[in-house]
């Protein structure tokens, strides 16, 4: 693809509509999947098809690529450029001669219309076209929305009937009661949008203000468990049998009740099981991008699906992902989640930093998305910056543990100065990176990061030893603390009544063995947002346990953890709309 760059580079969506793009067969053909395996949404976005007997066989290979997954240090509100840098190192690697792909989340609509914008990457390296990616694409959020809601609507018409008709007349119909606790549903409902108005709605027979969550209220939907099993799931039946494993509640007599027991797990997948398919997409300079699930980096484990990185292993020489947040969260989950659910093993992480976001964890002004930056962050502060980089070294010294190298990826600002750069890649190299890049994929597209293309395939090709660092016969308990004490950085971790009864109650139905995905803020290697850079020696505080039995998972919170987000004063959608002449979308993506 010809990509004409300008300077000043235009805003991201004139860029993404001003792409040639390339028809998605010839994008398949680059990883070697022929056409009749990809099932087409048009002429630029298509499926895999996971049925056909050439990615059957493609499946069956052991793993091929070089596994890069690029996280970040901990974010500003603004974000540090985590996917644009994904994109980018992807192109760079074309641009270098090597065979790449990327793999990563699709965006909920939320964010989206909300405060983020879009989540296709940014300047010239992005993921087109854009504006399919940013909203519906091929459908699979709401797939995964309407299997919830389905779920959902179950278990109001089990207790409905339940409570209105005798026993003779459920085993004259081939049934069983299930004596469901309305007081100890689990499952709430789902919208892909940001509607603080739905938090607490009542919305149906099973809802209780006094049940543990109750059957009242919204989530997004990237904050369903069918979300985090779409993500995990290795083929269809795989996900059949964790949808049907899904606990949505309990019975009067304090049991387990699953969508198996509902007889729902069946219907659900048949709503879900397109949306296995990985979808296809390309970035501006043509490299192959799978776009697929959007799982929350909280309550679940915040990566794109695992069925997506199989074929990509398969399909390339390196395979570039992103997870979410910095490396104390995604990162991690990535490792310890993840991996263990694909075999994948990882080979380097790039972990992504800005001068912005180092200065203000050494204790620059506060920053708030859509206000203006102040002076220190548009003019050289070595001090400010030098204090920061402790975030950064926190960061190395997490993804080190796992024993894979580390390339530190300096996402280019305008505003930065060349002294700055030279101290960021000083105390990298000091505190045990492999590499510390400045990289200008923004501006420049592949040939931006064509520095930090080269630093990474060193690192993936160096010697490496990657580990677990905890293993799963440990106990609830142990693994929790090996995360807060070696990944937060905390001395202690406390636990309230609340969460030791659930710890028992969790070990004791035989889901001990669960790796642990841990729900708190994403602004603090911490549980405290206000604690910046580097915190040392803070108790980390354990309030609740909650069970994902189908995605297979058990997430611990620091605090109630908001799983329907509200829209800000000023929304995203305010600057959406269609040229009326054209019918393109104009905005703020």
């Amino acid at each position: 693809m010809s990509v004409n760059r300008q300077n000043p580079v235009p805003s991201d969506i004139e860029i993404a509509q001003s792409a040639v793009l390339q028809p998605i067969e010839k994008i398949a053909e680059k990883l070697g999947i022929s056409r009749e395996a990809i099932i087409q949404y048009g002429a630029y976005k298509g499926k895999i098809d996971l049925h056909s007997s050439e990615v059957e066989e493609l499946l069956c290979r052991p793993q091929r690529a070089r596994y890069i997954d690029v996280t970040a240090i901990t974010p500003t509100p603004l974000g540090e450029g985590k996917t644009t840098t994904a994109v980018g190192l992807t192109e760079g690697m074309a641009y270098i001669g090597k065979k790449a792909s990327l793999a990563i989340r699709q965006p909920s609509m939320g964010p989206t219309f909300g405060i983020k914008g879009g989540a296709a990457g940014g300047g010239y390296s992005q993921v087109v076209p854009m504006e399919d990616f940013n909203l519906h694409l091929t459908g699979d959020l709401h797939a995964v929305t309407a299997a919830h809601n389905l779920c959902a609507a179950a278990i109001d018409a089990r207790i409905y009937h339940e409570e209105k008709w005798s026993d003779a007349y459920f085993e004259k119909i081939g049934l069983k009661k299930l004596h469901i606790d309305p007081h100890q549903v689990t499952w709430r409902r789902v919208m892909d949008m940001n509607d603080r108005a739905l938090r607490n709605m009542i919305t149906g027979l099973g809802s209780s203000a006094d049940g543990p969550m109750g059957q009242s209220g919204f989530d997004i939907t990237a904050a369903s468990e069918l979300m985090a099993i779409l993500a995990l799931s290795r083929n269809l039946r795989d996900m059949r049998e964790r949808i049907g494993r899904i606990i949505i509640g309990y019975s009067r007599r304090k049991e387990p009740v699953t969508t198996e027991d509902l007889q729902v797990a069946g219907a659900m997948t048949v709503l879900m099981k397109d949306a296995l398919n990985p979808n296809l997409l390309q970035t501006m300079e043509e490299q192959p991008a799978f776009v697929h699930a959007g799982p929350f980096a909280n309550i679940a484990h915040g990566n794109s699906s695992v069925v997506a990185d199989l074929i990509g292993a398969q399909c390339s020489d390196y395979l570039i992902t992103e997870s979410g947040f910095g490396a104390d969260i995604g990162m991690e989950k990535f490792f310890h989640i993840k991996c263990r659910v694909s075999g994948l093993t990882p080979h380097a992480v790039v972990l992504v930093a800005t001068v912005r976001a180092l200065k203000m964890h050494g204790g620059g002004p506060n920053i708030a998305s859509g206000g203006p930056l102040a002076r220190e962050y548009r003019e050289e502060h070595l001090e400010l910056l030098e204090k920061g980089i402790e975030n950064l070294k926190a960061h190395i010294d997490i993804a080190r543990r796992f024993g894979v190298p580390v390339v530190v990826a300096v996402n280019a600002f305008s505003t930065d100065t060349q002294a700055e750069w030279d101290l960021i890649r000083e105390k990298s190299l000091e505190a045990g990176a492999f590499d510390a890049v400045v990289t200008r994929h923004w501006e420049k597209g592949g040939e931006g990061a064509a520095p930090l293309a080269e630093a990474v395939c060193r690192a993936a090709d160096s010697p490496s030893d990657f580990r677990f660092l905890y293993t799963l016969d440990m106990t609830i308990k142990q693994k929790i603390e090996i995360i807060c004490k070696e990944i937060y950085g905390a001395a202690e971790v406390t636990y309230s009544h609340k969460a030791e009864a659930r710890i028992a109650q969790y070990e004791k139905m035989g889901y001990g063995n669960f790796p642990i995905c841990m729900a708190k803020t994403p602004l603090s290697l911490s549980h405290d947002p206000h604690l910046k850079n580097r915190p040392r020696g803070f108790t980390f505080p354990v309030e609740d346990l909650r069970l994902s039995a189908g995605a297979g998972f058990i997430y611990p919170l620091t605090e109630e953890i908001r799983t329907m987000p509200g829209l800000p004063s000023k929304p995203a959608f305010m600057g959406v709309d269609l040229d009326r002449e054209t019918g393109k979308i104009r905005g703020l993506f």
